[in-house]
């Protein structure tokens, strides 16, 4: 779309004459953090939980954001209405702004971004590859725009014939770059609790209520999710999304589990009543 636009500190502007100056920390030192949401329908679903992981990262990397909540949901209505993109991607950043030194933290700059996208249905059928990987991320409750490990590292998972990462802090697993991992074993569904980002898919399936199954936090290893019944992520774009090997070994009967299927169907459903 050649005349999409974007929003850059109060105004919008044709996405191709956008600008932020070099100066910016998220340029000089890549400072900075951002957070990402869809839009379905029209609607910017779960936005308020969004709104608040993306204002608490902002105070964790003492970055002040000028626009109170009402401010900021009206400035992303008008590029929305601008936009008139139904079905969509939202990405709000925040960056450490127009620093002198190139080093110490200045006025932010706040920039959202909306980009089409349409929800994949065949990428449940197909699952997920996944290539451990020994990294714990810095500050992990912080959504950060630091993507350098897992950008640095997609030609190894070309080699590998892999599709994302999974990165686990000496053999306990974490996450994947862009997406929270479940377990299910004997019933019980599974996610990390120690060092991740809580993400917001993450929590709206911890919610839902399966007969029989137990959901709960609790760390957990390399060798406890290979030997899973199943396993999945969650994250924005995915849903549930169900994770079919893990090192090039088959997690589970190597296809999308019962259990994976029906947390993937309450949450499309919650998502389409929202």
């Amino acid at each position: 779309m050649n005349n999409k636009y974007t929003y850059v500190n109060g105004q919008l502007f044709l996405e191709n004459e956008a600008k932020l100056l070099v100066s910016d920390l998220a340029v000089q030192r890549g400072y900075g953090i951002f957070d990402f949401l869809k839009t379905v329908n029209g609607k910017a679903i779960f936005i308020e939980d969004y709104f608040n992981r993306f204002y608490n990262s902002a105070r964790e990397m003492n970055l002040e954001i000028e626009l109170d909540r009402n401010e900021l949901y009206k400035a992303v209505n008008s590029l929305l209405e601008k936009n008139n993109i139904p079905n969509s991607g939202l990405k709000i950043i925040l960056t450490g702004g127009y620093s002198e030194d190139g080093y110490q933290i200045a006025k932010p700059n706040l920039v959202i971004v909306q980009t089409a996208f349409e929800y994949d249905s065949y990428s449940f059928s197909k699952g997920l590859r996944l290539l451990s990987h020994n990294y714990q991320r810095q500050l992990p409750s912080v959504k950060t725009i630091d993507y350098l490990q897992a950008i640095r590292l997609q030609p190894i998972l070309k080699l590998k014939q892999a599709d994302d990462l999974i990165y686990h802090h000496n053999g306990q697993v974490r996450e994947c770059p862009r997406a929270n991992i479940f377990m299910v074993k004997n019933g019980e569904v599974i996610t990390p609790k120690t060092d991740i980002l809580r993400g917001i898919t993450r929590s709206k399936t911890l919610s839902i209520a399966l007969e029989g199954v137990t959901v709960l936090e609790r760390d957990f290893s390399l060798d406890d999710l290979i030997n899973a019944d199943e396993a999945f992520i969650t994250s924005s774009t995915k849903n549930v999304l169900p994770v079919i090997n893990l090192d090039g070994k088959p997690i589970g009967n190597g296809k999308p589990g019962k259990i994976t299927t029906a947390l993937n169907e309450q949450l499309l459903t919650m998502i389409n009543n929202y």
